[in-house]
């Protein structure tokens, strides 16, 4: 059996280690376009901001470990552009390959809109290790830095320049940061910004870009104003990459990922898709979304794996859990936001409470903001966001697992969890918000 996977990253190569495990007789033959495999791209801000000293701490097993420790065909430099479901073959510049069963894994590129100027010299993204260089090479000494873009990732990569002594701008076409909070919270991440000296320029739609005579970066245009710069990165978003596919008459979604199944299986037989190319189910509105992350891709190219080699094993889905660090504060979320649920059109109550992370009158206690989501009928859990210095990241977990049960406010309040006052009061806040619808 000849198995070929496009793409050399999480969801790739989870699959191709579970075909290993399980197809001793298993041909497998991974194409990556770029020359690394299996690396931390959730890493690359903290690699630029100095944190992370170097790259290769990044990756986790490179291509010749794959060879020679898995005997696993791992290709580099191989990017497909055709792909022909008839023929059961794959193509690309100097090669063409057949498979008897396939795994689309091909990621994501970040989204970059056709501003005016967009390929001046000095306007990055920061996807991929070589990006990362090619940032670490410009950087230099301290700089004017626009990020565009106020998500999860523009902010992340906003806090490591700051720590790394750059004046850093942050563009944002929303009034406000990370949209995927509700409004009562993003409160809270604007005055961190502001404290930590971040520049916020909200509501600002980019136009285009300003260049010196050496076709070098110097300015943003947006439709209110411009702004000096050194450096820009954009942060606006990443879209699936599935331009090879167009014309297989593979089903796509609207903004063309790869639609698959609880098996991981495409609309083409021995065609399966995982990670950031690929829908996820979502387990509360119980259809399928696009949410690329790294927990998503690994888990989905594990069960693709399985499925590909004849072990059935169903993708649970996910419940929309992220969390990530800015500044002092923890940012973390789970479930359906506000703005989510006005869409859905689903009847819902919010319950929000400031409360301490420990014991009241530990002298370690830090405020802990918590937002709670939940159905006004049956009460089930629907939602919750966190935001603290300290204490974020456990009730998120929990409220996960929560979600991923179905639970209602009253199961929350029942939950058996630990206490000791140097890591939680008699009463979890979690416990304690729900108390208050």
């Amino acid at each position: 059996m000849r198995y070929v996977i496009v793409g050399g990253d999480a969801a790739g190569m989870s699959a191709a280690m579970q075909i290993v495990r399980n197809d001793s007789q298993a041909e497998i033959i991974t194409l990556e376009r770029g020359e690394h495999y299996s690396y931390a791209q959730c890493g690359l801000p903290y690699w630029i901001g100095g944190d992370i000293e170097s790259k290769d701490k990044l990756i986790a097993r490179d291509v010749d470990t794959y060879r020679t420790k898995h005997g696993v065909d791992a290709r580099i430099n191989h990017e497909v552009t055709t792909f022909d479901p008839d023929k059961k073959t794959v193509a690309g510049k100097d090669f063409e390959l057949s498979y008897d069963k396939l795994l689309i894994a091909s990621g994501a590129s970040p989204f970059v809109p056709e501003w005016e100027n967009v390929h001046l010299k000095g306007i990055h993204t920061l996807k991929t290790i070589p990006d990362g260089e090619q940032l670490h090479r410009e950087l230099g000494e301290k700089k004017k830095v626009t990020i565009i873009g106020g998500g999860s990732i523009g902010l992340e990569i906003a806090e490591n320049l700051v720590g790394a002594g750059h004046e850093v701008t942050i563009l944002e076409r929303s009034p406000r940061l990370a949209m995927n909070f509700d409004k009562e919270m993003t409160d809270y991440i604007h005055e961190e910004a502001l404290k930590q000296g971040v520049h916020l320029e909200l509501s600002q739609d980019v136009l285009g870009f300003i260049g010196d005579e050496d076709g070098c970066v110097t300015g943003v245009k947006t439709n209110l104003s411009s702004f000096e710069t050194d450096l820009v990165i954009v942060s606006v978003g990443v879209q699936p990459n599935t331009d090879f596919l167009e014309g297989s008459g593979i089903q796509l979604d609207s903004g063309g990922a790869v639609k698959v199944n609880r098996y991981m299986e495409t609309s083409i037989p021995s065609v399966y898709a995982a990670g950031d190319c690929a829908t996820q189910y979502h387990r509360l509105t119980k259809k399928d979304t696009y949410f690329p992350l790294g927990t998503h891709a690994n888990k989905q190219g594990r069960i693709a794996g399985l499925n590909m080699c004849g072990t059935p094993r169903v993708f649970q889905g996910i419940v929309g859990t992220q969390i990530y660090q800015f500044f002092d504060l923890t940012l973390a979320r789970t479930g359906l936001s506000s703005r989510e649920l006005d869409e859905l059109g689903h009847p819902y109550k919010c319950v929000q409470a400031k409360l301490p992370h420990v014991a009241g009158y530990y002298p370690t206690k830090k405020p802990l903001f918590i937002r709670l989501q939940y159905h006004a009928g049956t009460e089930q859990v629907l939602g919750g966001q966190f935001i603290g210095e300290e204490g974020a990241d456990k009730r998120l977990d929990v409220l996960a697992t929560a979600l991923y049960h179905g639970v209602t406010m009253q199961d929350l309040e029942e939950l058996d969890l630990g206490y000791a006052p140097p890591y939680n009061s008699v009463w979890d806040p979690l416990q304690q918000t729900a108390r208050r619808r």
